[in-house]
């Protein structure tokens, strides 16, 4: 297989996940098997509109993530397949809800399952994949395994509640909002890669610094991710900016704006998120106050701080190739801001 260079600007490589990708596509071919496999139903539109989601899923970061740790750990057996795929289920199952709760229309460019399909439908679909999950987690036969997936499944649950309730709210805090990605984001990403030391059966030692190096790489992940949904390095990919905007989320770009304008600044913010009243050039008005105060900067210096909490929690590890992998993913996704 090729190895695709990435090169920025300045000629310099760029991180990227090609690595994490090698490591893992043996693997990966399983983990989608299992997935195709247990998507099925007597019940066509189930198939139909999982398969949509799945299809439109992305990296499949997550299922890698456990493939990677269960090798770090020196897992020789085939445990790792079928939970990283319980892990995408999850994930994909939360997906599912989310767009119906942000009545959204569209993701990576794709048509959401609830516009096409409508609300009851994906929602009861995500309860499918949820219980797909579970079966999977049961097959496995570890009490251990069940408790670290049901406790993110619930996390996540909590998060996604917790989202609802800082909804549209401009007074929401630097610790509330960090307390939620850790919730929706963190806490699978912390499971999926705790999950690669015990199928290892390895100490709780190398399980809990698995589990930080997630945790810690999904806050980063997500900051950057509510970062670029401002920024022009995403607008010159050609890929849409503003939908937090317009949904009236409250991310850390936000909350530091609110905190360091002035009073009609602030004005402003509760006008567009709060009372949902958007004008045309009121994005790009939010835009310019978020350059004036650093705070897209500051959001990306707040990522660079956990990836370094995610980095030296692979420290307990010797070298080696998913080692490597694991590292310059954190890099990749603090990155993806320029």
């Amino acid at each position: 297989m090729a190895v695709v260079v990435h090169v920025d600007r300045a000629g310099r490589k760029r991180p990227s996940i090609d690595r994490l990708n090698q490591l893992a596509a043996d693997d990966l071919i399983r983990v989608n098997e299992v997935i195709i496999h247990h998507m099925q139903s007597n019940v066509v539109l189930i198939p139909q509109l999982a398969g949509h989601i799945v299809a439109a899923g992305g990296k499949r970061l997550r299922p890698m993530l456990t493939i990677a740790s269960a090798r770090l750990c020196g897992h020789s057996g085939q445990r790792h397949v079928p939970l990283a795929a319980c892990v995408e289920f999850i994930h994909t199952a939360t997906l599912l809800h989310d767009d119906v709760v942000d009545e959204s229309d569209l993701r990576r460019g794709m048509a959401t399952a609830n516009s096409v399909w409508g609300n009851k439908s994906s929602v009861l679909v995500g309860d499918f994949l949820f219980s797909r999950a579970f079966q999977l987690m049961v097959e496995d036969g570890s009490l251990e395994v069940l408790a670290i997936l049901s406790r993110a499944s619930s996390i996540i649950a909590e998060g996604e509640v917790a989202q609802l309730v800082t909804a549209n709210d401009t007074e929401t805090g630097e610790q509330a909002y960090l307390d939620v990605i850790q919730c929706k984001t963190a806490a699978l990403f912390a499971a999926a890669c705790r999950i690669g030391a015990v199928v290892a059966e390895r100490p709780k030692v190398e399980e809990e610094a698995l589990e930080s190096y997630g945790l810690n790489l999904g806050i980063a992940f997500q900051l950057i991710d509510d970062m670029l949904d401002y920024s022009a390095a995403q607008a010159e990919l050609g890929k849409t900016i503003g939908d937090d905007f317009q949904d009236g989320k409250i991310t850390l770009p936000v909350i530091l704006a609110f905190r360091r304008g002035s009073e009609a600044e602030r004005t402003f913010w509760r006008r567009t998120l709060e009372d949902m009243e958007q004008r045309e050039g009121d994005l790009e008005q939010a835009i310019e106050l978020m350059v004036r105060h650093r705070t897209l900067d500051d959001a990306v210096e707040r990522a660079r701080h956990y990836g370094a909490v995610a980095r030296d929690a692979l420290g307990l590890f010797p070298a080696s190739e998913a080692k490597s992998a694991l590292v310059e993913v954190i890099d990749f996704c603090i990155e993806r801001a320029h």
